[in-house]
């Protein structure tokens, strides 16, 4: 039955004001809800229902009218966009029908599902898509819907089109609002992590205050750090923070591969465990008895090197979602990483005293001990001159006190500094000189030295150094093995580096016989000369003597 021009401009007033209404609400599932009221109450029909499509083109959402509660919840599904609902989603019109049976396109009802004879579907749609439909059965006190029905329907969906597009531009913001939230959330959990990680080397402060960011970020109960020992095979927790610390200590020590801690250091993966009561890989039962319900495992890395294993305990049974672990597992990898340079630079501190050590030794060696050797070789000298040469031997006697005062003052100066008398301001050949005098008064031997008048100025003066406690073992060497009656020292320059070579004629060794590293005094050698860039070539002959040739570049 036709309406009346005032009953059909009745229903055009009642709709305008509708629609007002329906674009204010920002709610797309309360707003489907008061679309298909709408449309069941414009066209009085017994039901009326709303499908809206997703971005695929397919039933997202299904809203219905007029059937209770227990009704829906018999039903065993929502439709799915077959039938007379798909042929509403692939057509541009509406379809009205007044027996839904007799249409071929029609599939029936699922079981349960009232029966339903009169239908009218409007799809409601934009300039360029489908976004849904409008579905209207069992016209009221009529046998079918009328014409009116279905222009005042369209209506309602152009509304509808404009209403949805409306709440789903609010909701999309919304979305990203809680995207760009969560993600200053995450950059600044970063930043704290990032402040914490390079404001120390120490390794336990960097556990601990990481273990206390990621605690807060995830507002979790408890947390806990295992390492993994030198053995490769055994993780040691190392630090717990939070509550019921006496239930996770029950369990400190994991085999690789053993329970949740251990398979994560096999795997490398992170595991999040939802239910550890009927977790078969959580070995630790007085942590989920203290309440604890779920529990996330990360692996702490650096670079593909497993350090240990981070893990996140919570009461909560809320769900954790993927981008929250990943962000975790970012975390437990810069922290592997912080590990990894704090022990470095642990192990550089290290390497730094034991080297510290070695030139200790190395300066004691060439310096104050040499000198004290000397002395000794002097006073041998004298020991033995004493009854023929009396005067000689007081001359050797008065060298070697001065000799003593000498060392005992290098000593003393040691103790201040850390360092030993050397070359003070003589250049290298003033240095070698003093050497040379000093190796003749303890030795008696013959010692010739040539080298450069000039041209050395220029030398740096860790490059003279070297050579000089070069030629000084080279000379004390001489002195304690070689029995050489002559000692040939000779300087000179290249373009790029100034060489020495020392010469004496004593009895000579077997070089296969003795490795460079052997003995302080080859090994210091070797050390002085590369440590400038150069080089030291040692060649000997049993009878003949010893050479020993060292370069030191002109230039550092």
């Amino acid at each position: 039955m036709l309406l009346t021009r005032e009953q059909l401009q009745e229903r055009l007033f009642a709709l305008h004001r509708a629609s007002l209404e329906l674009v204010k609400d920002v709610s797309l599932d309360h707003l489907l809800e008061r679309i298909a009221t709408l449309a069941c109450e414009q066209s009085e029909a017994r039901y009326a229902a709303l499908g809206v499509l997703d971005d695929d083109g397919k039933l997202d959402k299904f809203v219905s009218v007029g059937l209770t509660k227990e009704q829906i919840e018999r039903i065993p599904h929502q439709p799915v966009g077959l039938g007379l609902l798909g042929a509403l989603m692939n057509t541009d019109g509406p379809i009205r029908i007044s027996v839904i049976a007799n249409d071929p396109r029609s599939v029936g009802f699922p079981p349960n599902h009232p029966n339903m004879t009169s239908f009218l579907g409007v799809p409601i749609r934009t300039s360029d898509r489908q976004l849904g439909q409008i579905y209207l059965t069992d016209k009221i006190d009529a046998a079918e819907f009328t014409e009116d029905d279905e222009k005042i329907i369209q209506m309602l969906a152009a509304y509808a089109a404009a209403a949805i597009q409306n709440a789903r531009q609010v909701e999309h913001m919304q979305e990203r609002d809680a995207a760009l939230t969560r993600r200053s959330e995450d950059l600044l959990l970063l930043n704290n992590l990032a402040s914490t990680l390079t404001s120390s080397l120490e390794q336990d402060e960097i556990l601990d205050k990481t273990l206390a960011v990621v605690l807060n970020y995830v507002k979790a109960e408890a947390g806990e750090i295992f390492l993994l020992e030198e053995d490769g095979q055994t993780l040691r927790m190392v630090l717990h923070r939070g509550q019921a610390a006496e239930a996770f200590w029950t369990g400190t020590r994991f085999k690789v591969g053993e329970g949740i801690v251990g398979l994560v250091a096999k795997t490398g993966e992170a595991i999040l465990s939802s239910n550890l009561e009927a977790d078969d890989h959580f070995l630790r039962e007085a942590v989920a008895k203290a309440g604890f319900r779920q529990m996330i495992c990360l692996p702490v890395q650096s670079g593909e090197k497993t350090m240990g294993v981070m893990t996140i305990a919570m009461r909560s049974t809320d769900s954790i979602d993927e981008a929250s672990v990943r962000l975790l597992g970012a975390v437990a990898t810069w922290a592997g990483l912080a590990i990894e340079n704090a022990r470095l630079h642990q192990n550089t501190r290290r390497l730094a005293v034991l080297e510290e050590r070695d030139r200790i030794g190395m300066d004691l060696h060439d310096g104050i001990i040499q000198s004290i050797y000397g002395v000794g070789l002097s006073l041998d000298n004298a020991f033995h001159t004493l009854e023929d040469d009396p005067g000689f031997a007081k001359l050797r006697i008065k060298e070697s006190i001065d000799g003593l005062n000498q060392a005992i003052r290098d000593i003393r100066a040691y103790i201040l500094d850390l360092r030993p008398r050397q070359l003070g301001n003589d250049g290298l050949m003033d240095g070698l000189k003093r050497l040379v005098n000093e190796y003749r008064a303890q030795t008696l031997a013959e010692v010739l030295l040539s080298g450069p008048k000039d041209g050395l100025d220029r030398l740096p003066q860790t490059s003279s150094l070297a050579l000089f406690h070069i030629c000084q073992e080279t000379l004390a060497n001489a002195a304690k093995h070689s029995g050489a009656k002559r000692v040939d020292i000779n300087v000179w320059n290249t373009s790029d580096r100034v060489m020495m070579e020392i010469h004496d004629n004593g009895k000579g060794f077997d070089l296969e016989k003795m490795a460079m590293t052997i003995g302080h005094g080859l090994s210091n050698m070797q050390t002085r000369a590369q440590s400038v860039g150069g080089e030291v070539d040692l060649t000997s002959v049993i009878g003949e003597g010893t050479t020993v040739l060292a370069w030191v570049p002109r230039r550092v």
